[in-house]
C-alpha cells in the first residue's frame, strides 16, 4: 500500500512522532463507524468517505487516513482514536 521507504520518513505533522500502518481490524472498525455517521476528524467535520487504510501516530491518539494510496498528513484530517 505504502512504500516502506516512504513510511520510514513519514511523521505526525503536529508532534513529529513516527507513524505506522493501521491493522486491517482497526480500518474495518473505523469504516463501520464512518458508515453509521459516528466519526469526525480533528477539524470537527464528519468523515463521510470510507478509508483505504491509515497511519497511526506512535502514541495511538490519531490516525491519518490513506485515500487512493496517498496518506493525508493534515492535522485537521486526522481521526481521533482516543476519547478526548
Amino acid at each position: 500500500m505504502i512504500d516502506a521507504e516512504l513510511l520510514e520518513i513519514l511523521a505526525c505533522p503536529e508532534t513529529k512522532e513516527p507513524v505506522h500502518l493501521a491493522d486491517q481490524e482497526l480500518i474495518d472498525e473505523l469504516n463501520a463507524r464512518i458508515e453509521r455517521g459516528e466519526v469526525k476528524n480533528r477539524g470537527g467535520k464528519a468523515v463521510e468517505k470510507k478509508i483505504d487504510g491509515g497511519l497511526v501516530r506512535q502514541d495511538g491518539a490519531y490516525l491519518y487516513p490513506i485515500e487512493d494510496g496517498i496518506p493525508i498528513m493534515l492535522i485537521d484530517e486526522a481521526i481521533p482514536l482516543k476519547e478526548e
